[in-house]
């Protein structure tokens, strides 16, 4: 063991420090044996292949049945479940049968060349969540792997004071159950992403993790002593013993502000100037609604739809949706849900034509409004269920992708169309429901009186908004180093939007991952936003940081650096402004 110390850095996808020993988790796509098969053989080699598939199939349902019932690990059910519906899916094992009998090639190969297949398919969807997904391919076939190779490694339990650091290539929420029992201090993989199982793992469970650490899993050895800061995104190997008992006690400082934030969850927002702010959540299905309660949100800014396509080949009905959004409706008691209608593009249709194929680039092509306005019957279904949904309670109804007025046209019309039929099967609906448009799009808030008009409230997805005005791809490591929510370019539209809004009165909010960062809370507070969303993990901390904050004396200065054009100054005004509200 090396006694050398290094560092390591990636992208921190859940907050917190973890110290502890690493075990390293075998990753069997990294060498596919490749050979050819006698046809003698191939019946056997066939056989080998669905003996795996039987023995994976069986591992994930004891996973299942031996995960508890916590709300966390609640959520990971559905992950294992997808797992378990892929060793059925024809498009990966009946195809990779085929390959071995066509082909005269080994099961291992015939597995790998399929999952190239797929994935290729995968790299075309630009939603992000949706893109991610295809995580759920490569594990499922790594898992398959790992069982044809006899690769599968338990780990041993520590009998020292260490909790384990898992270091992997990257890891499947079967995965963490099969941790279960151990003492788990935090991930590491070599890739990931805000949206990877890693990230949603890490999350869920509350532990630190740093994903996109490359060749991590090279690097490290098993049982090397390792420092996780996810915060920084940095891990430390090897730390020599000053460094760890700095990192000790900055865990414990830790530990103890996440006990004090916890007491915050019956508080209102209110700065010290006597502004109430509304901090609202992001979720993504029904099963997101413990960890809502648990902070006390003011209500869900953004409830992502798509969860209901991540499952199936086919477009959920009428009846599916409706109980799906009436859960959460009813779940949150009174308090309001900002619905989004499906943000999907022409790559994630289940029956594309010739005419409508994925484009080159779908990130520019037909989807969001675009896609639900070219599908009205498909749209019409979801009005349907949301207008049945928001008769349970209050509910908001938000277009995203928006860039003309004539978008919001057409849905209103959509809706009023939805809202006639419904009354004539004489099913209850409320006679207004609120519409809103998100701004993501730069044509949208340049042109926002056309669309402000139109609607009854904004919400701004700084996500798109700031990858589409930078003309940089956050999924693109060659330039995420570039996506910078200080550009003067960003800092202007945001203050522009936030200022038109309240010269006449239109409530709006920002649901991007800008609103969960608290170093910005302050910074948009004094730009005039009164309504936040973000993922539930991040409110307490938001909500502490703004009741420390003295907007009427930070507004005029978030004015003058909104005016800055030079990057440092900006930088440094914006860092020494919010150390005065820490």
């Amino acid at each position: 063991m090396s006694a050398v110390a290094f560092t390591l850095h990636g992208l921190g996808v859940s907050s917190g420090i973890a110290i502890g020993r690493v075990h390293l988790v075998s990753h069997a796509l990294l060498e596919v044996p490749h050979y050819e098969i006698p046809p003698e053989r191939v019946a056997e080699e066939r056989t080998r292949l669905k003996e795996a598939v039987d023995a994976v199939r069986t591992e994930l349902r004891l996973l299942r049945a031996a995960a508890d019932q916590s709300a966390a690990h609640q959520e990971l059910d559905a992950f294992i479940d997808l797992q378990i519906l892929m060793l059925d899916d024809p498009m990966l094992i009946d195809a990779a049968l085929e390959r071995i009998a066509t082909n005269g090639i080994n099961a291992e190969w015939a597995l790998a060349q399929q999952l190239e297949e797929l994935l290729a398919a995968f790299e075309t969807i630009d939603d992000a969540y949706l893109r991610e997904r295809k995580q759920d391919v490569v594990q499922t076939v790594e898992r398959l792997m790992k069982e044809l190779r006899g690769l599968a490694r338990p780990m041993r339990a520590r009998h020292d004071d260490w909790p384990t650091i898992i270091v992997a290539h990257d890891l499947s929420p079967a995965d963490t159950i099969g941790f279960r029992g151990q003492r788990i201090g935090g991930f590491l993989t070599d890739v990931g992403s805000p949206t990877s199982h890693t990230a949603i793992v890490a999350r869920s469970l509350k532990l630190p993790a740093v994903v996109g650490v490359r060749h991590a899993r090279l690097l490290l050895e098993d049982d090397e002593l390792i420092i996780i800061d996810a915060r920084r995104g940095v891990a430390i190997a090897n730390p020599p013993p000053e460094i760890v008992e700095e990192y000790r006690l900055r865990k414990a400082a830790l530990d103890l502000e996440r006990t004090r934030l916890a007491r915050l969850k019956e508080a209102a927002t209110r700065t010290l100037d006597g502004t109430e702010i509304l901090l609202h959540v992001n979720i993504e299905s029904p099963k997101d609604l413990p960890a809502v309660r648990a902070v006390g949100a003011d209500g869900i800014g953004l409830y992502r739809t798509e969860f209901l396509f991540t499952e199936r080949a086919d477009r959920p009905s009428e009846a599916e949706q409706f109980e799906a959004y009436r859960e959460v409706v009813r779940g949150m008691k009174g308090k309001p849900v900002t619905i989004r209608t499906f943000d999907l593009g022409a790559d994630k249709d289940f029956d594309l034509s010739d005419e409508r194929r994925a484009p080159a680039n779908p990130a520019l092509g037909l989807r969001g409004i675009r896609y639900c306005l070219a599908e009205p019957a498909f749209f019409l279904t979801q009005l349907r269920a949301l207008l049945r949904a928001a008769a349970c309670g209050p509910v908001k109804i938000l277009l995203p992708m928006v860039m003309h007025a004539s978008e919001i046209d057409r849905a209103r019309q959509l809706i009023a169309q939805a809202r006639r039929e419904l009354i004539a099967e004489g099913v209850k609906v409320p006679e207004q429901v609120p519409l809103g448009a998100m701004i993501e799009v730069p044509a949208a808030a340049i042109a926002l009186p056309m669309i402000a008009r139109r609607v009854d409230f904004l919400s701004i997805g700084t996500n798109d908004l700031i990858q589409y005005t930078l003309a940089i791809d956050r999924q693109d490591d060659a330039v995420a180093d570039l996506y910078d929510p200080l550009h003067p370019a960003v800092l202007r539209l945001l203050s522009g939007i936030l200022s038109f809004a309240a010269r006449i009165d239109l409530p709006v909010s920002l649901c991007g991952e800008l609103a969960g960062d608290p170093d910005y809370a302050w910074l948009l507070a004094a730009l005039g936003l009164r309504e936040f969303s973000m993922h539930p993990d991040r409110l307490l901390e938001v909500r502490q940081r703004l009741l420390y904050a003295n907007l009427d004396e930070l507004a005029p200065k978030a004015q003058r650096l909104v005016k800055l054009d030079d990057p440092q100054k900006i930088r440094e005004a914006f860092a020494r402004f919010n150390d005065g509200v820490r």
